[in-house]
């Protein structure tokens, strides 16, 4: 993974945050991460806390959530004490249906920054935004259209956040080895090749880290995500066909 002067800062941003938890023992945190960013700050934050009390987590508002602050907790901390919130933003039932580029165009047309955003959570009849708390006050008074579309806003806490409900299909398949390439492959409908080069260029993440070859092994239950088309759970891995061949069920999310 080649790491540019962006990734250098990011490090030593949240190596800072690190040190102020481990010194003040007080909960810390970055804004929020991409899936890049944050396989990053894991791998970074866990040569920091070998040795140390300072739990190291991520956190979106929700499980499963794409973007995710990290967070360095004391042990008497939790995750309930971040500063996350929710707007609800509902539109118009008459009018034209929001996508998720609506709302974040709309948000960063504010002047906001994308790190201070977290996953939108898109409705038919608006989106739930998770947001860092300190610009809650800010989108009340200044968020009022996305695009043409007037808005309705709440702010409401992260107990009262609306999850989408998630369709996923399962997929039976299998594959000569569990080499990240052949599962990919299969996961998302894609030339083996095709799976490998996604790969290199740093677009596939097992449980929310970055993968670098495609030889490495996946096993049963890792979480599986290929920029720009979703993600995958490997469910089960059963045993060989007569061609030595193995069986595999994969969760794909739609």
């Amino acid at each position: 993974m080649e790491i540019t002067k962006e990734d250098k800062m990011l490090l030593a941003g949240a190596e800072d945050k690190f040190n102020q938890c481990l010194n003040q023992y007080r909960v810390t945190h970055t804004t929020f991460l991409d899936l890049r960013q944050r396989s990053l700050v894991d791998r970074h934050c866990r040569q920091l806390a070998k040795g140390s009390d300072v739990k190291c987590t991520f956190y979106g508002g929700y499980d499963d959530a794409e973007r995710t602050i990290a967070a360095f907790l004391p042990d008497y901390a939790d995750v309930s004490q971040l500063p996350l919130s929710v707007i609800r933003a509902e539109a118009p039932p008459s009018g034209r249906k929001l996508t998720h580029r609506d709302y974040l165009g709309s948000l960063t047309g504010l002047g906001l920054k994308r790190e201070m955003i977290g996953d939108i959570l898109v409705r038919d009849d608006g989106a739930d935004i998770i947001i860092m708390d300190d610009i809650e006050d800010f989108l009340m008074l200044n968020y009022q259209k996305a695009g043409r579309t007037e808005l309705s806003l709440s702010a409401l806490p992260l107990s009262e956040l609306r999850i989408p409900e998630t369709k996923t299909t399962m997929i039976k398949d299998t594959v000569a080895s569990l080499r990240l390439d052949n599962v990919i492959s299969s996961a998302f409908k894609m030339s083996r090749s095709k799976a490998a080069d996604a790969i290199r260029t740093g677009l596939v993440f097992i449980n929310s880290l970055q993968a670098e070859k495609p030889d490495m092994k996946v096993e049963e239950g890792d979480k599986l995500v290929l920029r720009g088309k979703g993600k995958a759970y490997l469910k089960e891995v059963g045993g060989q066909t007569r061609k030595d061949r193995t069986y595999i069920v994969v969760e794909r999310y739609l």
